[in-house]
């Protein structure tokens, strides 16, 4: 008995096909909950974002907007089969796209501010790029045509593809969550031991890194115990999480980028070292780097110039 293609087919059926109401009613909580999160991530973005480019803002903006939000959408018209077929199949798989590989893309658009390892950052920038595609086209081709065809391949390639794609982009995401631990570890024991609240807030974002893996690890849980009606919405949530743990990250980044501390370990007035300053040709700016960050739509997409010195940082 192919007991792989009997999974990818009842997979394939709508999310309220064959749940019970228990089911029904904990997915369309955890739906509701990542459009919540979702509208609300969105309006903070175009709130809070003065100038709407630079790679940071597009791929936060669009993994909310075209990733989060018709995922969730499309979820609950397929739970109570509100709609077609092909408007669900649309929505859901766009959202995918958006929602998951947009955040790989958010986690790396900050390394630079933490790491000059240009090696590094080049090979996850191209990771990046490739595995999207190569995971993202042939899932899609994939999931329409066992959608709208029977034959026992299509469900088979559904399943082995899902299960790729789940266990690599949790571990992409893992993985460069872990490099931005372990950068921000190493610029955390350079500092002198005075400067305690912005050491503080270094430990808070390490802490949100921390808490990024471990949905990561629930996700990859959730996929390999069978839950797959459970899995989809609460997929939504979490990302709809991650995405505004980045937006409080990127707070925490602005004020450390602006609250400069002096050689006695007294805070710089802003009015002395304002954000919108040209960027300064220090390495180890992170005022200027968290600039260039915001005024480059591309910027972190090009190869860096290398420097002699030491990892900066925004310390």
């Amino acid at each position: 008995m192919d007991t792989t293609s009997n999974e990818a087919s009842i997979r394939l059926q709508p999310l309220g096909g064959h749940g019970t109401f228990t089911v029904k009613t904990t997915s369309a909580a955890f739906l509701a909950i990542a459009l919540y999160n979702a509208i609300e991530l969105l309006i903070l973005i175009l709130a809070n974002f003065h100038h709407h480019h630079g790679i940071y803002f597009w791929s936060m903006l669009l993994s909310t907007a075209l990733g989060v939000i018709p995922f969730s959408i499309g979820a609950i018209i397929d739970l109570y089969n509100l709609g077609p077929l092909w408007l669900i199949l649309v929505m859901i798989d766009l959202g995918w796209v958006f929602m998951v590989g947009g955040q790989s893309v958010v986690l790396y658009s900050r390394l630079h501010l933490v790491s000059r390892n240009d090696r590094v950052l080049r090979y996850l920038r191209y990771i990046i790029i490739i595995d999207t595609i190569l995971l993202a086209t042939p899932m899609s081709i994939i999931y329409f045509a066992t959608a709208y065809s029977t034959p026992t391949v299509w469900a088979r390639a559904f399943y082995i593809m899902e299960v790729i794609q789940v266990i690599w982009f949790s571990v992409q995401e893992c993985v460069i969550s872990t490099f931005w631990i372990v950068e921000t570890a190493k610029l955390i024991r350079l500092r002198p031991g005075y400067d305690r609240h912005r050491n503080r807030i270094m430990y808070e974002i390490l802490a949100m890194n921390l808490a990024v893996i471990a949905m990561d690890i629930a996700l990859l849980v959730l996929q390999f115990s069978g839950y797959y009606y459970v899995q989809v919405p609460v997929k939504a949530t979490v990302y709809s999480i991650k995405l505004k743990l980045e937006f409080a990250v990127l707070g925490k980044l602005v004020y450390l980028a602006t609250h400069p501390v002096d050689s006695m370990g007294l805070e710089v007035s802003p009015v002395m070292a304002p954000v919108d300053v040209a960027p300064s040709t220090s390495p180890s700016s992170g005022a200027s780097k968290l600039q260039q960050s915001m005024k480059d739509p591309f910027g972190f997409w090009k190869p860096t110039q290398k420097h002699n010195t030491a990892s900066g940082g925004l310390m």
